[in-house]
């Protein structure tokens, strides 16, 4: 069999051609100007094996394939800010399409209505669910959004201290410290009480400097934090209430718009986006009317054309560097379009009714998981007041139990013994692909009942 592949056509005769029409009599002429010192020669040849056909390649790579570990193959109880949840076949069937995958930033409206279009719908569902005023058209990931949520609220107060709950994601903890080192702020950590945020602490933390307060809701434990209560603390400081938000909690949960909060970000990863092995997903930035101004990205507007038919442009992208250079505060002239359109269709695709069901069956099945482990005798950490993620603390070390669910064709939980500062403690997720089946074997697992 032909070692020639399809994916390298060239046959002897296209070589020579080649050559010749370039004027070289050889390929080794191409190199010349590399020295001989750092050519592969015979003696220090780089060690391949021999080439493969084009099905013997594929047969090889569909065996390595089949040995990850997938949520085809396994079933998925870790969530942590990733989530393995149902995605229309339609998401890919239109982001797939060449004028979505290959677009780049619509600067001719006039020859992108549809990327537009996409995107506007995309800042509309977005304000929808958080209950603010204005979204932008996406950022690169939920931890970028926060990051960047936290220089517009020292800039728009002028204040330079950045106060956070300690059950905010620790990855998000990383990026808004580095934010603050660039941009010249203090962050600082407020305690927990259980796996929510400790109120006194909040109180005692929040002064006149305190530019503004970070609460995951839910929060990273997956327990649902009392927004209205945080933002009574607040009113005296003048300082900003952002919220980090789970999207798709958003359609059972009160907005935290309504609750008071200055600023709303995240991550649309829930919304028909791939896991892809953490990321990035996409960011979504969402804020009160007064602050639109100091937005990261671009917003896309709603206009008419000289005829008066419907049309759309790009509105505002005041803090980009393209636009405003030195002047710029933030490096967003590029953002996650592609993964807001995908979320922008599966929103369509379910609906106001399809999204609030979702997120129902996500607190239907992590609760049933948790009473489950309840009766069978394990101690739950977290309270009642959880969206699809809870604590529970396992009388074995968390790696070592992982590795016996992994062996059981189980992905386990988060170790999350540290953050808490408790003995075996595992952040556990059920979203509405758990089946009734997956969750009774993996309490007959914690429980050894299996045995």
């Amino acid at each position: 069999m032909t070692k020639q592949h399809r994916y390298l056509p060239t046959t002897e005769q296209d070589r020579r051609e080649m050559l010749d029409t370039i004027g070289v009599s050889s390929i080794k002429d191409l190199f010349k100007d590399i020295p001989e010192s750092t050519r592969a020669t015979k003696d220090k040849a780089i060690a391949l094996e021999d080439p493969l056909s084009e099905q013997a390649l594929v047969r090889q790579m569909k065996e390595l394939a089949g040995q990850n570990v997938t949520t085809d193959s396994h079933a998925y109880f870790l969530g942590a800010g990733v989530y393995d949840h149902y995605a229309p076949s339609i998401v890919n069937h239109v982001i797939l399409r060449s004028e979505f995958m290959t677009a780049y930033t619509p600067y001719q409206p006039e020859a992108s209505q549809g990327e537009l279009q996409a995107l506007f719908e995309f800042q509309t569902m977005m304000c929808e669910l958080t209950g603010m005023d204005v979204a932008n058209s996406s950022l690169y990931d939920g931890f970028t959004s926060l990051g960047e949520a936290c220089n517009l609220a020292v800039s728009a107060t002028k204040k330079q201290e950045i106060l956070y709950s300690k059950a905010l994601h620790p990855q998000a903890k990383e990026v808004i410290g580095t934010y603050a080192y660039g941009m010249e702020y203090s962050v600082n950590e407020i305690g927990l009480n259980g796996t929510r945020t400790d109120m006194e602490a909040l109180k005692a933390g929040i002064s006149d400097e305190t530019a503004a307060v970070i609460i995951q809701y839910p929060n990273f434990f997956g327990t649902v934090e009392d927004l209205k209560e945080i933002n009574a603390l607040m009113e005296a400081s003048k300082g900003l209430l952002i919220v980090m938000s789970n999207p798709l909690s958003l359609g059972v949960l009160e907005s935290p718009g309504k609750l008071g909060a200055d600023i709303v970000v995240g991550d649309t990863q829930p919304f028909g986006l791939p896991m892809s092995f953490g990321g990035p997903h996409c960011g979504y930035f969402a804020v009160k009317k007064k602050y639109m101004r100091k937005i990261p990205s671009r917003i896309v507007g709603q206009t008419v054309d000289a005829d008066g038919q419907r049309g759309f442009v790009m509105t505002l992208q005041t803090r980009e560097q393209h636009i405003r250079r030195e002047k710029a505060t933030s490096n967003m002239s590029s953002n996650q379009a592609l993964f807001a359109l995908a979320t922008s269709v599966f929103l369509a695709a379910l609906g106001k009714v399809g999204v609030q069901e979702m997120a129902a069956q996500n607190i239907s099945h992590a609760h049933y998981l948790k009473n489950q482990l309840k009766q069978k005798g394990l101690t739950v950490l977290s309270e009642d007041d959880f969206f699809n993620e809870f604590v529970v603390q396992l009388d074995r070390p968390v790696a070592e139990i992982t590795e016996q669910l992994l062996e059981e064709g189980i992905v386990a939980g988060l170790d999350v013994s540290e953050e808490l500062g408790w003995t075996n403690a595992m952040l556990l997720c059920a979203t509405e692909k758990r089946t009734k089946e997956e969750m009774d074997k993996l309490v007959s697992l914690l429980t050894g009942e299996d045995k």
